[in-house]
């Protein structure tokens, strides 16, 4: 498989998680407002999931950061890194991003930013000090994909449609829970009517949001195998970062600001060994496994 094709087989398939969530979302939201003859339910979720996600979009990369406790550089700081970066945004057609050094011995990286006008690289300083100049080329042209692939603004529609479907199934939980959508109270077959409304709103209210995040989980891993092609097809070299990622992985130091909510974000999950390797829990992956990152770099014709 070529570079080229590599990155158009995650495209589509990315798409087509896509379309498929949109599609479960619609039919999630007509069989809720169905049962309940209401669309109020489906246009608050959307409303108030819309707002959040705005809201998110705007100043994430300030949360992120602080969480991180990353820091900003000149190039007089780092004129290497510097040099890097300016050497591939030139390549890549992309403006140069705000430069972050995040205080960290585990080698890692994350991008993050609403659009490339405003986007921002964080490296460790383990990264720095653990990789070759094409290794760390390599990590720099994965991130900088990234922000060239709007892997941020896709990420927050996915967490928006994600959104949509909790509050439209906790909503409808909730309403069903308390007989909110009976109108005789003393009616035996209102009763049963309520005991299977509960029970269709329970297993909505556990099933739908799981399946709605394992898309997304889907739709992570493949931005990730995208942002690999796309990096090595900015650098002519996968295997630079092929090897950059068998480093990354092979170090056990813990990260100290690891975080559930912005793990996504780096090339290598931060927290190591706590991987499962059982099909079950690659489900619930925010990253592919790093073998079958690195065997599809080296399986790449440049």
């Amino acid at each position: 498989m070529t570079l080229y094709t590599h990155a158009e087989s995650n495209i589509r398939k990315t798409w087509l998680y896509l379309t498929g969530f949109l599609i479960f979302i619609i039919i999630l939201g007509w069989l809720i407002s169905y049962l309940l003859g209401s669309y109020f339910i489906l246009w608050l979720a959307i409303i108030y999931s819309i707002l959040i996600s705005f809201f998110g979009y705007w100043y994430s990369d300030k949360i992120v950061l602080a969480m991180s406790r990353a820091k900003p550089i000149e190039k007089k700081d780092e004129p290497e890194l510097y040099r890097l970066v300016e050497n591939l945004c030139i390549t890549a057609g992309l403006p140069l991003p705000k430069i972050y050094i995040i205080p960290e011995s585990q080698p890692n990286a994350f991008a993050t930013g609403r659009n490339p006008q405003h986007a921002i690289i964080a490296v460790t300083q383990g990264l720095l000090g653990r990789l070759e100049r094409t290794e760390l080329e390599g990590v720099i042209a994965h991130e900088l994909s990234h922000i060239g692939n709007r892997d941020a603004l896709l990420q927050t529609i996915v967490v928006l449609l994600v959104g949509v479907v909790v509050i439209m199934t906790d909503f409808f939980f909730r309403i069903s829970f308390w007989g909110g959508f009976s109108s005789r109270r003393g009616s035996r077959g209102e009763g049963n009517l309520k005991v299977v409304m509960l029970v269709i709103s329970l297993l909505l209210a556990v099933l739908a949001p799981l399946f709605a995040t394992l898309i997304k989980l889907a739709i992570s891993r493949k931005r990730e195998f995208l942002a690999d092609a796309s990096g090595a097809l900015l650098t002519r070299y996968p295997d630079g970062l092929a090897r950059a990622l068998e480093k990354i992985s092979q170090d056990l130091s813990p990260m100290k600001t690891a975080n559930n909510s912005t793990a996504h974000l780096y090339i290598a999950s931060p927290f190591r060994g706590k991987q499962s390797q059982n099909w079950f829990a690659k489900l619930f992956m925010t990253h592919p496994p790093m073998e079958e990152r690195v065997r599809a770099l080296r399986g790449m014709r440049v």
